[in-house]
């Protein structure tokens, strides 16, 4: 018989005291609702944090699996080595700031994965660091979200926010960690590998703006650039970007910045 869970819901830090009690609380709350807590993993890669980061996360300790606190390369490779840690079935990335959307989040994901497909995905609300809420973000951003997604539809970018795309360990592959758009790459290789992909229809995340892909934009755009035109090739990259900014410009020109 198979102990091993489900899910292994994995959270990076790194001087995160000012975010992480609220990711640890959502979960905890979304735990109290699940038959089967035995399912869940949960994991903290911590990067050598010495605020009260790991003081925090010993408040949670009733549910946490494991936490590794060492001096890494950045998130990415944090990212990787939260994976090779994995023995759930299917991966999770909620990091510091974000949340598990409400408290019936983790059992509805769980009975979602009947079904066996390899990714499952959602929407995510978006919310500022004072905890206010931006909205759905694909209402709030150009990326409007699709209900059967392909790897195609990143042409334009980053269709799914990464805390809302729920893939099985066994098709997703290691980051790269010198590329501030890995997840964006992360994402469609796990869709081109994926023979089952499905849409769930209730939020299952609240997602912190400001990562690192926002305070370090100009170099975010270039390692996107490299992304896709590794998968779509030059001529249509090029092309595409065109219609990114010109599709940026517009929605913010309308809607306003939401960054």
């Amino acid at each position: 018989m198979d102990n091993s869970p489900l899910l292994t819901i994995i959270t990076i830090t790194f001087q995160a005291e000012r975010f992480l009690d609220r990711t640890l609380k959502s979960v905890e709350l979304a735990l109290a609702n699940v038959t089967d807590p035995a399912q869940v993993e949960y994991l903290i890669i911590d990067g050598g944090s010495t605020d009260g980061t790991l003081g925090i996360a010993r408040q949670y300790s009733h549910f946490i699996s494991r936490v590794v606190s060492e001096k890494d390369k950045g998130l990415y490779d944090a990212m990787n080595k939260g994976m090779r840690l994995a023995s759930g079935q299917y991966l999770w990335f909620l990091n510091a700031g974000d949340e598990a959307f409400d408290q019936h989040t983790l059992q509805n994901l769980l009975n979602s994965f009947e079904t066996g497909a390899d990714v499952y995905y959602s929407d995510a609300l978006m919310i500022r660091e004072n905890g206010e809420e931006v909205g759905l973000r694909s209402r709030f951003t150009p990326h409007a979200l699709p209900t059967k997604l392909r790897w195609q539809d990143f042409a334009l970018g980053m269709k799914v926010c990464h805390q809302a795309f729920i893939a099985k360990k066994a098709i997703a592959p290691l980051y790269d960690d010198q590329n501030l758009s890995a997840d964006i790459e992360w994402e469609i290789t796990c869709l081109k590998r994926a023979g089952q992909v499905q849409f769930l229809s209730f939020v299952i995340c609240r997602y912190l703006l400001g990562g690192l892909s926002v305070k370090n934009h100009r170099r975010s755009l270039i390692d996107r650039f490299r992304v896709l035109h590794k998968h779509f090739g030059l001529v249509p990259t090029l092309f595409n970007h065109l219609r990114i900014f010109w599709r940026g410009y517009w929605f913010a020109k309308r809607n306003g910045k939401y960054w």
